[in-house]
């Protein structure tokens, strides 16, 4: 079984773009230091821009070095998250600024010593086929994989939920995805299996977990119903934890739940 302590935030990287929210981007790394947390990941924090200019990275990666923290996860560029996006790596007419986002999105990589870095696949679209925009995906997903591949980093594929239109509801979903892109020739992609989403769509998440923990390329965690704290639903997590690392998981578990900052820690050191 594993030695994953459930009670301390530093065991866990805390998702900065789903928790601490009531804050400027750039305050939320100093919060989750006071938090009690030693390691960070976040969506793209640019407001949907591709191409932000140096001076808004410097401003970014200060912010995590102030604070002290150590950059575990970030997500490429997901078009505008807030008007209902969820990726830009399957929408055809994307891949010059994905491509210039991917050289952004690795030279933070490389100074900040992150290597984990998500790329959510987007909706369908009504003036493509599926097929269309799975072309595109292969395409921009192999531009990921290189351009982070010089500094050891993993494209993580992830199933999501709350959005009909997204076409990787599963594991399985996503797994396939993966298989796709080693199959072109690229090596460092991966599964990130998000129990929420996961369970929320039906999947079969203790079966995803035992036949593919071992090659999963991150976790992350919230309770369902709601999206919560764990604790606030009825989702097995500890169990399914225990049992990924168990079967292999050598990666680290992210805490990607929405809560109000007053009550969003209180679950744990008990």
């Amino acid at each position: 079984m594993s030695t994953f302590d459930f009670t301390q935030a530093d065991s866990y990287i805390l998702n900065c773009s789903t928790l601490l929210t009531e804050l400027p981007v750039l305050e939320r790394a100093q919060a989750a230091k006071d938090a009690g947390f030693a390691k960070v990941e976040f969506w793209w924090p640019f407001d949907g821009d591709p191409t932000p200019s140096p001076a808004e990275v410097d401003a970014f990666i200060a912010s995590l070095e102030s604070a002290g923290v150590e950059l575990k996860g970030l997500n490429f560029w997901a078009g505008n998250m807030a008007a209902g996006d969820r990726g830009m790596v399957s929408i055809p007419g994307s891949q010059a600024d994905f491509t210039k986002n991917a050289e952004i999105v690795a030279g933070i990589g490389e100074r900040t010593g992150c290597r984990a870095f998500n790329a959510l696949y987007g909706l369908r679209v009504d003036d493509s086929t599926p097929e269309e925009q799975d072309a595109v995906a292969l395409e921009n997903l192999a531009v990921a994989a290189r351009a982070v591949a010089g500094i050891g980093g993993t494209v993580l594929v992830e199933p999501v939920s709350g959005a009909d239109a997204y076409p990787l509801k599963t594991a399985a979903d996503a797994a396939a995805v993966v298989e796709a892109v080693r199959a072109g020739g690229a090596e460092n992609i991966a599964v990130l299996a998000d129990f929420f989403h996961m369970a929320v769509n039906g999947d079969d998440v203790a079966a995803a977990i035992e036949s593919g923990a071992a090659d999963f390329g991150h976790i992350q965690i919230a309770d369902a119903e709601g999206r919560g704290a764990p604790g606030t639903g009825q989702l097995p997590l500890r169990e399914w934890i225990d049992r990924s690392f168990a079967l292999g998981y050598s990666g680290q578990i992210a805490l990607e739940y929405k809560q109000d900052r007053e009550t969003a820690f209180a679950w744990l050191a008990h």
